[in-house]
């Protein structure tokens, strides 16, 4: 009798968890899709006003220093800037991230697919930035789960407000949906200026910045983010495939 009893309460059990994971699964979808009919209409018009439209492909740039994210989104052959939103709050110092558990928020040039995507992060809503990409495992970096994410809240990811994460997660759910296989995310200390390079260089990350400034520079003068491979334990910029231009 008491082995059945203690089947009935484990099969009960595996029933009652089973059950909250379903409906928990169905709360964020059903949130997901809340937000999309509350976010969705303003975001359309706000494109709109700026000469986008729904669905184009999508580019951003983060600052450390002066905590914005940058969103892009191409008009024509090139990208425009749609909107800047401020970061709620990132961790560590200006320099990159160097191994798990530091709680230092990346630097570099990384690309996000629609896996990435998190609609049931426990932070709202969240996409993986894909740390650590070719050039971190180069160089011996470790780490995982960094994110940009939702509740202004931070341990070496980069957090936004929930009404500034649901209109990211939005045009990059729509441009994803329109096609675009992946967009780039690149992340810098500051802006990438001779001033603040100048202001910046007994830094023991100067060598560091004056790589990633290439990538910069090449984005300020053509307006589309390069093709960005790893050679030699260095960033290389070469020219854009078809694919990288959408």
């Amino acid at each position: 009798m008491r082995m059945i009893s203690r089947r009935r309460l484990l099969i009960t059990s595996a029933a009652t968890v089973a059950s909250v994971s379903i409906q928990s699964t169905l709360l964020h979808a059903t949130d997901l899709a809340a937000i999309r009919r509350r976010v969705r209409p303003e975001l359309e018009r706000a494109l709109a006003h700026k000469g986008f439209t729904w669905g184009s492909p999508v580019f951003i740039r983060i600052f450390k220093e002066t905590s914005e994210l940058e969103l892009w989104l191409k008009k024509g052959d090139q990208f425009a800037l749609f909107k800047t939103y401020p970061i709620c709050a990132w961790s560590g110092w200006l320099g990159p991230k160097l191994r798990q558990g530091d709680n230092q928020a990346p630097e570099g040039f990384y690309f996000v697919t629609p896996a990435a995507m998190n609609p049931n992060s426990q932070y709202h809503l969240s996409f993986n930035l894909g740390y650590p990409n070719a050039y971190d495992r180069a160089h011996g970096r470790t780490g995982d789960f960094l994110m940009v994410h939702g509740d202004c809240v931070s341990i070496g990811c980069f957090a936004m407000t929930n009404a500034g994460i649901e209109e990211i997660y939005m045009l990059a759910e729509a441009a994803f949906s329109s096609g675009q296989p992946f967009f780039r995310t690149h992340i810098f200390p500051f802006r990438m200026t001779l001033e603040n390079m100048e202001r910046h260089k007994t830094s023991r990350w100067a060598p560091f910045w004056r790589n990633l400034k290439k990538g910069y520079d090449l984005f300020e003068q053509n307006k589309t983010p390069p093709d960005t491979i790893v050679e030699n334990g260095k960033y290389v910029f070469s020219r854009l495939t078809a694919e990288a231009t959408q």
